[in-house]
């Protein structure tokens, strides 16, 4: 099986394929509340342990680090930050999981399932990869909160948790394709 992983410091999404690329699992690990590099890796190893006990994990396919800036997104602290979270996240998974590790580019991943972002939309590039998923896979029972305060109090809503799992499916169904292209 592979454990795909949209690694970040405040939610990591994962999903779980079986050997005919099927989705078996998915979900997300909240690091919103952990504080520092440290308690957050402990939280995703924990996590990472009780998927061992629930799925036959061979190997990992991680979105690789970003790797230059975009004006109006990450810093530079930001940048260093994630990098730094995964690589902790890819070394837990190498020795909690005794798994290969394969990291995909985030663009040649959404080309490599036929995914392509509209850059003249008016939707985010999330919400766009959320859509293409949702359509793609349509029996994912999708995170939503409703609002309890504020104008739009009692409104339903996408967590953004949502988009961390959408983001972690790309990369599992990404990596079928591209390691077949070896």
């Amino acid at each position: 099986m592979l454990l795909a992983l949209d690694i970040s410091t405040s939610c990591t999404g994962w999903c779980v394929f079986n050997d005919q690329n099927a989705l078996e699992g998915y979900g997300f690990i909240d690091l919103s509340k952990h504080k520092g590099l440290y308690d957050k890796a402990s939280k995703v190893k924990a996590e990472l342990l009780k998927m061992l006990i629930r799925y036959n994990i061979q190997e990992v396919a991680v979105e690789d680090n970003l790797q230059a800036f975009r004006p109006g997104l990450s810093s530079a602290k930001t940048l260093m930050t994630l990098a730094q979270f995964n690589g902790v996240v890819r070394w837990l998974c190498h020795s909690e999981l005794d798994a290969p590790i394969y990291a995909h580019n985030v663009n040649s991943a959404r080309k490599a399932v036929g995914l392509k972002i509209d850059r003249k939309s008016k939707k985010k590039t999330k919400e766009q990869v959320w859509d293409w998923v949702k359509h793609e896979k349509s029996e994912i029972k999708w995170p939503f909160k409703t609002l309890k305060s504020g104008p739009n109090k009692g409104e339903i809503r996408l967590c953004d948790q949502a988009y961390d799992i959408a983001d972690a499916y790309v990369v599992g169904k990404a990596h079928f394709v591209l390691k077949n292209h070896e």
